[in-house]
């Protein structure tokens, strides 16, 4: 991945955040916490991983395309990684 050292703060720090949140929800399912905090805990997961990928595509996914073809990405492959996210 390719970016400026901010972007790239911001993506590693998204995924260190969702990396403790996903530890939280397998201890939790370990200690038999109830199902709503630990769907509730699941969910901030999820945000957590969906942020960092639409700031991968937000800084650089043009980029990242390009070194792999030489040649601008077309819309439909654009398109197309954008909704492995949805």
């Amino acid at each position: 991945m390719r970016s400026d050292d901010e972007s790239t703060t911001a993506v590693l720090n998204r995924l260190r955040r969702a990396q403790g949140q996903l530890g939280g929800v397998i201890a939790m399912i370990e200690d038999g916490r109830d199902c709503k905090d630990i769907v509730t805990q699941l969910a901030a997961v999820s945000r957590a991983l969906d942020r960092a990928g639409f700031k991968i595509i937000a800084t650089n996914l043009r980029e990242c395309l390009r070194d792999q073809n030489d040649d601008a990405p077309d819309m439909e492959t654009l398109e197309k990684l954008f909704l492995t996210l949805a």
